[in-house]
């Protein structure tokens, strides 16, 4: 009888431990998983070697949109979701817009870069006008339908159109895990495009960099992507002309700015080198101050795939149609009196902001 007791016992303390290391377990997975929440919401995960699934600034997840591309190829959508075939039926309707027969790759890829940045540009001025869809413009469908991206969203529609037009296309993420943008496959190796930072303006300035150029500005995990080191189609390299020396700069860039052109890139005849190149700086830094006011202009020093030194400069106009008119003194009387009655006060007393109102507009 002792024997019993003594054995029951033991069954007993042993479902003990186990219901208590199963408690410890369930608790610490539930910890690990609201710890991993936090992590998330506040931007601050762990960098991780994927591409879908990857959660930007804690709130924006990279999803595959593949259903949709395999679709737009076969011609069958009955395996979507409504949701689905309205991404769907948009994006074929942006593709027959932009595509035409006999375009190369690269021009199929360049027509939906220039689509995605000069379409999806955010509300500008004083008053702006966020979307109050509940994804933030962070998947195609949103983007496409509200015109109002984050960089997930331009770099996932990116990727869609691409996988759609049979060209192969990453979303790559940064190191923080705060942005995200695009590689893309040309017949001569990957390259860096990254819509969002070119937003409106229309530039080149992210369009199918190297990874050396792309590492001025973004910054990521190599290990985790393809290494992207084509030249062929930066297109800082296709459009580049060949200039006597850098005499001729200021002249051919004035030239450039008259007849709005965003991009500009040149080398010379006479090869930049070390008894030239503090001249060439000195050139290219006093001819932008001088023409700072008229345009915004930036400027990259690169080397072309024969070494030789490629002056490029991309230029960004001011839109007036963005910078907020005076208001007229009848307007301003009458918004001053309605006012000044609902306080019970007299319009004397106010201070005059109408004539500083336009300075201190911060857009």
């Amino acid at each position: 009888m002792k024997e019993k007791r003594t054995t029951a016992f033991l069954i007993f303390i042993s479902i003990a431990v186990c219901v208590s290391i199963a408690l410890s377990v369930v608790t610490l997975a539930g910890q690990t998983k609201a710890m991993k929440k936090i992590e998330e919401i506040q931007g601050f995960g762990e960098d991780v070697n994927l591409e879908d699934g990857v959660v930007i600034a804690g709130e924006y997840e990279i999803k595959s949109t593949l259903p949709i591309s395999e679709a737009y190829k076969t011609g069958d959508k009955s395996a979507l979701s409504d949701f689905e075939k309205e991404t769907l039926d948009m994006a074929t309707d942006v593709l027959d817009g932009i595509i035409e027969d006999g375009m190369s790759d690269f021009e199929k890829e360049k027509a939906v870069y220039d689509y995605l940045t000069k379409n999806l540009t955010n509300d500008t001025g004083i008053l702006t006008v966020i979307s109050n869809n509940d994804d933030g413009g962070d998947n195609p469908h949103d983007v496409l339908k509200y015109h109002n991206a984050v960089c997930v969203g331009y770099a996932t529609t990116f990727r869609m159109f691409m996988q759609m037009l049979d060209i192969e296309c990453k979303v790559i993420h940064s190191s923080d895990l705060i942005h995200s943008w695009n590689l893309v496959k040309l017949d001569d190796g990957w390259y860096h495009t990254d819509c969002y930072m070119d937003n409106g303006m229309n530039t080149y300035h992210n369009f199918n960099m190297n990874d050396e150029r792309c590492s001025q500005d973004h910054d990521w995990t190599r290990e985790y992507f393809p290494e992207a080191k084509g030249k062929k189609y930066n297109y800082v390299f296709s459009v580049c002309e060949t200039l006597d020396d850098i005499y001729s700069v200021p002249s051919w860039l004035v030239e450039a700015i008259d007849n709005g052109e965003s991009l500009k890139s040149c080398t010379f005849k006479e090869e930049i080198n070390s008894e030239n190149e503090n001249a060439a700086q000195y050139m290219v830094d006093q001819l932008v101050s001088q023409l700072d006011g008229d345009c915004a202009i930036n400027y990259d020093w690169m080397l072309n795939e024969k070494s030789q030194y490629v002056l490029c400069f991309y230029i960004d106009y001011v839109n007036d149609e963005n910078i907020p008119a005076e208001l007229d003194d009848e307007t301003a009387a009458e918004i001053d009196n309605a006012i000044a009655e609902a306080l019970g006060i007299d319009t004397s007393e106010f201070d005059d902001m109408n004539d500083e109102f336009v300075d201190e507009v911060d857009y």
